[in-house]
Order: C-alpha cells, then structure tokens, then sequence
C-alpha cells in the first residue's frame, strides 16, 4: 500500500474499529476530491469517521447538524456592514474548512441543500457578488439515518449525484464491539491520534499523484459497460449519469494509486462500483419487486457483464 495513504488508515484505525474497507473508500473520495454520504443508523462512528480522518491529515473539522430552522448562511456565511466605512466584511459560514461534517443532512430545509449544493460542486461561495474560493483539500461528509423519516426532507436527485460515494459503516462485529468498549471505557479515542500524518498540502500532491495512474481503454469500456446497463435495463427509471462514470473512473484510480500501482485493474472497478454508482440509480416498480435495491442491481451487473480479456494489459 502507498506510504502516506497506509499511515492515515492507520491513523484513523486508532479510533474506529474495524471498519478498514470504510475507512479506505473514504481516503479514495477525498484522493479524488470527492464528498461522501454516510448513511446508517445512529452510533455507529459516523461523525467518529469524519473527526478521525480530518485529524489525521492536520486539516481544520467543521461539523454542523443540520435541523429545519437552520439557514443557508450558516454554511455559506453572510456579510454585515462596517460602520466605519461602509463596506461589507465576509463573515465565514461553517463551510470554510477542509472537512465539513453536515450532520443529518435530510433534516435540512431544501433551501439549505440548494446551498449546500453549489459548494459540493463549485468548491466555492458566491455571496453578495464575491466569490470566496474553499480551503484545499475540500471535502464534505454528510450522514443520514435510513430509519426515520419524520421531520427529513428527501434529497433530490442532482444532490445525490453529487456525493461521489454513498457509504454504510454496518454494526460491528463482537471482537470489534468489545474493543470499542475498551477503546471508549475511559475517554473519547479520537485523542489516540496525538498529531496528524500528513499535512493538507501533502493530501493536495497526493490527489495530483493517483491522477497519473494509468487506466487502460479496456478498463474504461469495463465501467461504461456496467453504466451503459443500468440506463437500458428495465430494472431502472434512472441509470448512472456521466457525472457517475467519470466518478468511477477517478476512483479506480485512485484504489490503484493507494495500493501501490500505477495501473487500473478491473478489480478497482469491483472494488468500488455499488459505493460510487449504486445511489445514482432509480430503481422501476419491477426493480424494486425484483431486486429491492440499487446495490443489487450493481452487484447482478458485476456478476453478468464479462470483464475484457485484455482488461489487465498495462
């Protein structure tokens, strides 16, 4: 595994338990300047995950729990007059950070992830006619819980595009329960990471570094396949976006990049696909009776679609 990528992991281990493969999938997002949607029930180490990973690479945490009554300035910021001259003075919104964590994210109003969206995006602030341009690296970490529905506001589909994964941590293991009980019987573990790892500026060469790896035409036809299918099966009303494809295609990079290739393989692609294609697909009524969910779909796809027989040709 690539130096820096195995020290974080391993920095962000020392406060979740067992959870290497979330963990990874995470690092890959930020490597591919993506944002990511943790979706599980309350407990599981959701915000744990975010505190830990931004910990680790020395960047500055901004969590906000998203509830109706909150406003769009209170992630993008608002400007107030100088009384000595008149001028307006930018007033940072929680957005200004390399790691926001929006807690909840389906309880904010849609006004504020109208908001929210331009930034996913943009990787800016456009207010009062100034832009101010996001802290390098950027990345958001939204949670939901998939349980309650009362009080949530659905997210539509253009945001959920946005997400460059959709993530469930999944409970714990007993071993790896009874650890978290030793780990959190006398303090918070996220003071197990005593310095970061690397710097901010390190994870910005990092992501110019897995942006070299080398994808070949064969494994570019293998992701086009697995889209190309979710948008003509009858299993679908929505299929992945172009916006999803080339998701795919910076994450396998990126999985190569983090074990140590300078090479894509097919199993990069199998690797990630449910978490970086699945939340961009609506499933029809026959889908839903059929498979239930979209991460079925993914997964019949992986196991019907032929890889090329090239596919592993440097």
């Amino acid at each position: 595994m690539q130096k820096d990528t195995k020290e974080i992991l391993e920095s962000t281990g020392k406060v979740i338990v067992g959870k290497e493969e979330t963990i990874l999938q995470t690092i890959i997002a930020m490597l591919c300047g993506g944002h990511v949607l943790l979706e599980d029930v309350p407990g599981v180490g959701k915000t744990q995950l975010a505190a830990a990973l931004s910990k680790s690479v020395g960047g500055e945490f901004h969590r906000i729990q998203l509830t109706p009554d909150i406003m769009p300035s209170d992630i993008t910021g608002y400007s107030v007059v100088n009384q000595t001259d008149g001028s307006l003075e930018y007033r940072p919104g929680a957005a200004i950070c390399n790691f926001l964590l929006a807690d909840e994210i389906n309880r904010a109003s849609p006004k504020v992830q109208s908001a929210l969206l331009e930034i996913m995006e943009e990787h800016q602030i456009s207010l009062d006619g100034q832009t101010h341009v996001l802290p390098t690296p950027f990345m958001v970490i939204a949670t939901q819980n998939p349980v309650e529905t009362y009080g949530t506001y659905h997210l539509p589909e253009a945001q959920m595009d946005r997400f460059f994964m959709k993530i469930s941590m999944g409970y714990p293991t007993l071993q790896e329960e009874l650890d978290i009980l030793d780990r959190n019987g006398k303090k918070n573990p996220i003071v197990n990471i005593a310095e970061p790892v690397v710097t901010p500026e390190r994870v910005s060469e990092l992501v110019e570094q897995a942006a070299q790896v080398q994808v070949s035409d064969a494994v570019k036809q293998y992701i086009l396949a697995i889209v190309r299918a979710t948008r003509e099966s009858d299993m679908t009303m929505l299929g992945v976006s172009p916006r999803g494809s080339i998701a795919c295609f910076k994450a396998v990079r990126a999985s190569a990049f983090v074990h140590g290739r300078t090479f894509a393989t097919p199993d990069d692609v199998k690797a990630l696909a449910v978490t970086v294609l699945a939340h961009r697909i609506l499933l029809s009524p026959k889908g839903r009776n059929s498979l239930g969910t979209p991460e079925a779909l993914v997964k019949q796809l992986l196991d019907t679609i032929p890889v090329p027989s090239d596919a592993f040709v440097r």
